[in-house]
């Protein structure tokens, strides 16, 4: 998945660097080079460019970019004229972050569907509301999605997706597969590295201690979790 994030704050940085480590092309774009310097090791693409000047706007591949993710949480005018102008642009799919209930207002009024409220939705709380066990990490993109860790139930293991079929019985995708390996250090040392597989393909057979990398609606996911006594609350 290619996705264009706005923004390389604290949030809009941590949300760029986990969306990598799974995988997906990330385009981080700022007005500060301080900031697109610190994250151009980590992500594919770091820009530096005023996301409010619509020139600036046009240079990027936004045909190809399934994702746009305007981050923006220093400077509220900034947020909704970059919003609006890739509301104009007609991008596949626009997330906005939100800094107050009335820029919240903003957002939904120029026609902004999804949007992310960070200050009170954080990944960490969407973990603690679900209250599950086999949850390794999370992060919720709204309201009503999230992206979710979770360590492979034991009666998944040594099935293929094609036997599975996670779309079409529980309504969510897996984007990736985690494994952690073993890796020796060049002082003898031993660590785990987790790898990041790729998107599954129909014949990709789920191994014990797979971690799944989940994205749905949370009530699916919660349901998804319940069906292998994973719920917890």
């Amino acid at each position: 998945m290619k996705v264009i994030i706005i923004g390389l704050g604290n949030f809009g940085a941590a949300l760029a660097k986990k969306m990598s480590k799974l995988g997906h092309e990330i385009i981080g774009v700022d007005n500060d080079m301080q900031k697109v310097e610190a994250l151009k090791e980590k992500l594919s693409y770091t820009i530096c460019m005023d996301a409010t000047d619509e020139l600036s706007i046009n240079k990027l591949p936004l045909n190809n970019t399934d994702i746009v993710i305007v981050s923006i949480g220093e400077n509220e005018g900034a947020n909704i004229m970059a919003t609006a102008i890739f509301k104009n642009k007609n991008v596949k799919r626009l997330i906005s972050r939100s800094i107050n209930s009335l820029h919240e207002n903003v957002l939904q009024a120029i026609g902004v569907s999804e949007i992310i409220r960070p200050e009170s939705e954080s990944a960490e709380r969407w973990t603690k509301k679900l209250n599950v066990k086999g949850v390794v990490d999370s992060f919720e993109l709204n309201k009503d999605y999230s992206i979710i860790e979770v360590l492979t139930p034991g009666e998944l293991i040594g099935k293929t997706f094609d036997e599975v079929q996670f779309k079409k019985k529980y309504n969510i995708l897996v984007m990736t597969i985690i494994k952690n390996k073993e890796e020796a250090s060049f002082l003898g040392q031993y660590k785990i590295v987790p790898q990041v597989q790729g998107f599954p393909s129909s014949t990709t057979v789920i191994e014990q201690n797979d971690v799944l990398v989940i994205y749905g609606a949370n009530d699916d996911i919660y349901k998804f979790l319940k069906k292998f006594n994973m719920g917890n609350r």
